[in-house]
């Protein structure tokens, strides 16, 4: 993991998600270029397929955008049959991600599972591990993202892992010193994390980060789906980056707007409310 500290600037990042009906890997890029934000999470795979190597090259560094992270295309949550499948993917997913200069890879823990869960836990660090591992032959780190929403707590029938803190702890169980945490700020509002849990961890701790925010409701009854732009709601987004900012995280801090009934606009129009989100809240926190 190459976040850096001192003086680097974290990088403001956009996910597909919360930004319309886009048309490909392309307009995100430019899109995300043309509003200032520096890092756009997409599949490398797909961007090579597109367009070449060369030209996902170009394309990137015209736009003057970096890819932040790609997601694990690996299924390690189900069966072993399926767990192998997604193995045999990874090396081609990493290899493409490290030629376009991604070295973060991220997945998300749900709180439940229909698993007993300390056997999947077993068969979890284990299959994990082999991620971590094949990632960490192409200098890639593996981001895993606690997952806090309490309707989720009790979607399956076996409570897992929710908190930070257990996270880390997995990490630890995990041993790969590439494996880090995806720290997104709903999930560490729904968790009722605070700002001296995250001044409490080291910024190689960090794979990658989520930013969105939430509804002003009892923080028990957010949704996972309901999320919404920065800056829109009740979480101290403020307090959060500028925890990150003291502890020296310099990677991505990407947008991810999950949301049941998605905003209305075209993809530029959304982009740039969301540049105006981050904004405000890269403002507020003295981070312009």
């Amino acid at each position: 993991m190459d976040q850096g500290t001192g003086g680097m600037m974290m990088l403001r990042g956009l996910g597909g998600a919360g930004l319309g009906a886009l048309e490909n890997e392309i307009q995100l890029i430019e899109l995300a270029g043309k509003y200032g934000f520096q890092a756009v999470d997409i599949d490398a795979v797909t961007l090579i397929e597109r367009v070449g190597e060369k030209k996902a090259k170009e394309l990137l560094s015209d736009n003057g955008v970096v890819i932040g992270s790609i997601g694990l295309p690996v299924n390690w949550r189900s069966t072993e049959e399926e767990f192998l499948n997604g193995l045999k993917k990874l090396g081609e997913h990493a290899a493409a991600a490290r030629l376009l200069g991604c070295t973060r890879c991220c997945t998300y823990i749900l709180p439940s599972t229909d698993y007993p869960s300390a056997h999947f836990m077993a068969l979890a660090t284990r299959r994990l591990r082999s991620c971590a591992q094949m990632l960490g032959a192409y200098g890639i780190g593996l981001g895993l993202e606690f997952v806090g929403p309490h309707h989720l707590r009790t979607q399956w029938a076996n409570p897992f892992i929710w908190t930070m803190d257990e996270t880390l702890d997995w990490i630890a169980a995990i041993g790969e010193s590439n494996v880090g945490l995806l720290l997104d700020s709903y999930h560490w509002y729904t968790t009722s994390s605070t700002i001296a849990d995250i001044l409490a961890l080291k910024p190689e701790q960090i794979v990658h980060v989520h930013l969105n925010d939430a509804p002003n409701v009892p923080v028990e009854a957010a949704l996972d789906g309901g999320r919404i732009y920065p800056g829109e709601g009740v979480i101290d987004l403020a307090g959060f980056l500028k925890g990150l900012h003291a502890i020296g995280y310099a990677g991505p801090v990407a947008q991810e707007i999950l949301a049941q009934k998605p905003r209305e606009g075209t993809p530029e129009e959304l982009v740039r409310h969301s540049k105006e989100c981050y904004d405000k809240v890269f403002g507020a926190a003295g981070l312009q």
